[in-house]
């Protein structure tokens, strides 16, 4: 019987074993701890959980089913809502959204709402579970730019409206983000991105590879040649950030972006493929998101040294608690109130070492976090042959530049009503990191659902 107070522990590889290899690090529940770990939720009529989710799932819907064993009834009542449950159960930041309204978490910890729909959706896959499609067709096509987890959602909803919908991808694998940004130890991608997306393929969504809007074709041909009546644009944030600091231009600085996607999308990891990637010895990641994590850990696993360099404290950090928690016990090293002011660069051009600065924290800036200034005389050196730059991305301009009357702000990002993904042109909807710059899958999911039904509302009144 669970403890009411507490979360059923979940399984994990040991950190001295997961740190040598890129096997999925959580193993997650099964059908005993899941029912288990289910008997903790209060049911709550109100439920302060389901508005903690930018996609609403009925929370305590589906835990109601997982506690009666019935597991193929929660998979119905989660894909309802949900595209990409076995995705979200990995990757969300449950402690930030649902589990973090959850009642039971004011004198204990909240139920552990991740792990429940990762077990769940992982029954759905392992058991050719399927989300029901639509009743009818309607005839009516709409083009969805990306096949991200916004692209993927905005497509799957429309699809279970009664659309005909065609995602187009840049890139010669589908999943986006998920595929070229998240590493295979915290998303797998046969065993669950590419079976998720068989999913919504299942819906009658088609895709197309290789195609670059804005270049193969732009969307006012989509709209005007090809028989589209609307566009929904989710085609992420791939453009990285750097410092503008001496010495970023060598030989062994990479963008995070750049690193990660020679590992997870072209396999570098993998001694079977011949993608090159810098091992490296000694590795410095700047920044401390999500994708900071990602690439120390990456990194790591390729046999280096680590130390993740961040100007603010811990308690700063953006990224994930479960993700600095599982970096830590690997033995990735944490310089806390540090900043780089220069890449140092041998006589032929390749990184030597970094000088850094130690930084305090000052009154909060715009983002609410304390602002960081620097230590006067506190510059030091040390000693690394590869730093990853993990400052975050913007969008690729092509779209936006290739597209007559559509409105981005300064960071290049396209300017769309949060509600509906409504943008400046008549009949193209947008959400996601192209929106809004780097932020969570699910909130790109979320940005998706309401780009769907803004599509649907627009395409229904438009024909009265």
């Amino acid at each position: 019987m669970a403890d009411m107070l507490k979360k059923v522990p979940v399984r994990e590889q040991a950190p001295e074993v997961r740190a040598k290899n890129f096997e999925e690090v959580c193993l997650g529940y099964n059908k005993e701890e899941a029912m288990d770990e289910s008997t903790r939720c209060l049911e709550c009529k109100n439920a302060r959980c389901i508005q903690g989710c930018p996609v609403a799932i009925n929370i305590p819907g589906f835990i109601k089913e997982v506690k009666a064993g019935n597991i193929e009834e929660a998979y119905k009542v989660i894909s309802e809502s949900s595209a990409l449950p076995a995705v979200c159960g990995r990757v969300c930041p449950q402690e930030s959204q649902c589990e973090q309204r959850c009642i039971r978490g004011i004198k204990g910890e909240p139920v552990s709402i991740g792990k429940l729909e990762r077990f769940v959706a992982d029954y759905a896959l392992e058991n050719d579970i399927n989300p029901e499609g639509p009743k009818e067709k309607n005839g009516q096509k709409v083009a969805v730019i990306g096949s991200g987890p916004s692209g993927l959602t905005c497509a799957g909803d429309l699809a279970k409206m009664g659309y005909d919908v065609t995602v187009f991808e840049a890139l010669h694998e589908l999943g986006g983000v998920l595929v070229y940004g998240i590493p295979e130890f915290r998303l797998p991608k046969q065993r669950v991105v590419a079976k998720e997306i068989e999913k919504v393929k299942g819906l009658g969504v088609k895709f197309e590879k290789n195609v670059v809007i804005g270049k193969s074709v732009t969307i006012d041909q989509l709209l005007d040649e090809e028989g589209f009546e609307a566009v929904f644009i989710g085609s992420g944030a791939g453009l990285p950030m750097f410092m503008g600091i001496p010495g970023e231009n060598a030989n062994g600085v990479f963008s995070a972006n750049e690193y990660l996607t020679r590992s997870n999308l072209m396999k570098a990891f993998d001694d079977s493929y011949d993608t090159p990637i810098a091992a490296g010895k000694k590795v410095a990641v700047v920044g401390g998101g999500n994708v900071a994590m990602d690439a120390a850990r990456t990194a790591l696993r390729l046999g280096a040294e680590v130390h993740v360099v961040y100007r603010r404290s811990e308690e700063e950090l953006p990224a994930r608690v479960e993700e600095v928690h599982h970096a830590k016990e690997e033995g990735i090293i944490f310089d806390l109130l540090t900043n780089p002011k220069e890449i140092l660069v041998d006589e032929n051009g390749n990184v030597r070492g970094m000088k850094v600065v130690k930084m305090e924290l000052g009154e909060p800036d715009a983002s609410g976090r304390r602002r960081p200034i620097e230590i006067p005389g506190s510059e030091y050196e040390i000693e690394v042959d590869t730093v990853i730059m993990s400052l975050g991305t913007s969008p690729n301009p092509l779209i936006s530049s290739t597209t007559i009357g559509l409105d981005v702000n300064r960071r290049k990002c396209i300017i769309a009503e949060e509600e509906t993904g409504q943008t400046s042109k008549e009949g193209v909807y947008a959400g996601g990191d192209a929106v809004t710059g780097a932020a969570t899958v699910i909130l790109a999911m979320g940005a998706g659902k309401a780009g769907a039904k803004g599509i649907d509302e627009y395409l229904r009144n438009r024909d009265k």
